[in-house]
């Protein structure tokens, strides 16, 4: 997998994941910060040409660097829940097709703490440097599973006991009126379908974000942030010795 810009780049190297670093002959800027952190590690740092630099990251956003990184670790969903400190807080994801939508999402789950990310194989965004970017490192930290099929997922992890909480407009139910404080997991469609029949049926609950403009909904990614800190919020209140909502998951 290669890996591009600045930001993604050292969390790969902070989390001991990249095999080569490549840099541009004039790079600048904070580029010079990767190469100290690289060979603290050992790591290989060559200097290419840009136009290497353009082929390798398919003329994306590079910054002068580029960065070879080790395979990401596939987990199963057993692994997810069962290793997962507290409560399993998860997102699952149905066909999102937009590597920036995925990356943003990484990026935010990342922030909220979340326990695992569930994503599907077929007709989605590759996990590839793009995602990466738009993540900001985060996809080197945020433990991953990959699946063929969501709705079988989705049984799984109802075995495993988690909630699984399915997002749609004209869901009757507000998203913070569901009590995620047990072991739940957040489930978003994709850009322009959203969530998938068979899916949506396999949700336990299904939740909506109240819209008050003239945009019918919101980016899967922002909902996903919307979502996230709500789940982040409540069990800090239950912590705290808050009630939950009256709606309850678990």
């Amino acid at each position: 997998m290669i890996i591009f810009g600045v930001n993604p780049v050292l969390e790969a190297l902070r989390a001991g994941r990249v095999k080569e670093v490549r840099v541009g002959a004039r790079a600048g800027g904070r580029v010079p910060e990767v190469v100290t952190v690289a060979g603290q590690q050992g790591i290989r740092v060559r200097r290419v040409p840009e136009e290497t630099l353009e082929r390798d990251s398919l003329r994306g956003v590079h910054q002068g660097v580029v960065a070879d990184l080790e395979a990401v670790p596939n987990y199963s969903l057993d692994e997810l829940v069962l290793g997962a400190e507290g409560p399993p807080l998860l997102i699952v994801l149905d066909g999102i097709e937009d590597p920036h939508n995925l990356g943003a999402i990484l990026r935010t789950a990342d922030a909220a703490g979340v326990h695992g990310l569930v994503r599907q194989t077929r007709r989605a965004a590759a996990l590839g440097g793009a995602a990466a970017k738009a993540s900001a490192g985060a996809v080197v930290h945020v433990k991953i599973a990959n699946v063929v099929n969501v709705a079988r997922a989705l049984e799984d992890l109802k075995a495993l006991g988690v909630w699984t909480v399915g997002f749609v407009a004209e869901a009757p139910t507000r998203y913070d009126a569901i009590d995620f404080t047990g072991p739940a997991a957040i489930v978003l469609g994709g850009e322009s379908e959203g969530l998938r029949r068979l899916v949506r049926e396999r949700c336990d609950f299904l939740a909506a974000i109240p819209m008050r403009g003239r945009v019918s909904s919101l980016n899967v990614s922002v909902a996903a942030g919307v979502a996230l800190f709500e789940a982040v919020r409540q069990r800090a209140a239950a912590e705290s010795g808050a009630r939950p909502p009256k709606s309850r998951t678990g």
